[in-house]
């Protein structure tokens, strides 16, 4: 190759990494924007979700059944469905692995920047929180949670009609002793949030069907709400 060919082949070398590296640093800004602004396309607030938690624990007291049938018609007569997309099929469950953990959830809404779930097992379970990049708010409806984080050495404990507030890119351990159902309301960058909802199915459980349902349903709210501009 002639000295010239060579700095033509350099500077196309200079020039790919140029231009890998400013793609970088416009995705890195793009999302540091859109994490800014991304409060403008939240439907629901912790606190209202709170009092609706504490609505239901009072209307059906030791009733999960009760509570969630509580929540749901709640949801549905507060939010407009050209506002919100609403799973009102309350007997759609899927198990749900994750961190460890095994319970089962009912997906009642999810979209790119929220989503709001019953989740809870009769039989107890313990695990990782997960590392995430939403707000968690675990709303407990029956039974009880413990939690603690490292140097804790007292457990934190969370009866029903209160909120385990888990910041963004915290983790903790958990329990949630037999019985215990909770409302669970997530807000920020949802889709990022699945890599862990999906890992011990991958590589432990291998309960393909569950997995098949939990992205069938999770996407089909996605989308439903995409289609009517909730983000």
């Amino acid at each position: 190759m002639t000295k010239g060919g060579r700095m033509r082949q350099k500077r196309s070398s200079i020039t790919k990494w140029v231009s890998s590296l400013a793609a970088v640093l416009l995705l890195v800004a793009t999302c540091g924007w859109l994490d800014t602004i991304k409060d403008r396309w939240y439907v629901f607030d912790p606190t209202s979700i709170h009092q609706l938690a504490q609505a239901a624990i009072a209307s059906s007291p030791d009733n999960p059944t009760g509570m969630i049938e509580h929540i749901v018609a709640n949801l549905t007569a507060t939010y407009p469905s050209s506002t919100i997309a609403l799973n009102t099929d309350s007997k759609e469950w899927v198990f749900s692995n994750a961190g460890g953990a095994m319970g089962a959830m009912y997906i009642i809404h999810a979209s790119i920047t929220e989503y709001l779930i019953i989740f809870g097992t009769p039989l107890g379970t313990e695990g990782h929180t997960g590392l995430h990049t939403a707000d968690d708010y675990f709303n407990i409806l029956v039974g009880e949670q413990w939690a603690f984080s490292p140097g804790q050495l007292e457990m934190e404990r969370y009866p029903p009609g209160s909120v385990h507030y888990l910041p963004r890119g915290t983790a903790k351990q958990y329990k949630m002793h037999e019985g215990c159902f909770a409302m669970e309301y997530a807000r920020g960058w949802i889709p990022l949030m699945l890599p862990f909802g999906f890992a011990d199915t991958i590589t432990s459980t291998l309960d393909i069907p569950t997995l098949y349902h939990t992205i069938r349903v999770t996407g089909r709210e996605i989308l439903r709400n995409l289609f009517i501009g909730k983000i």
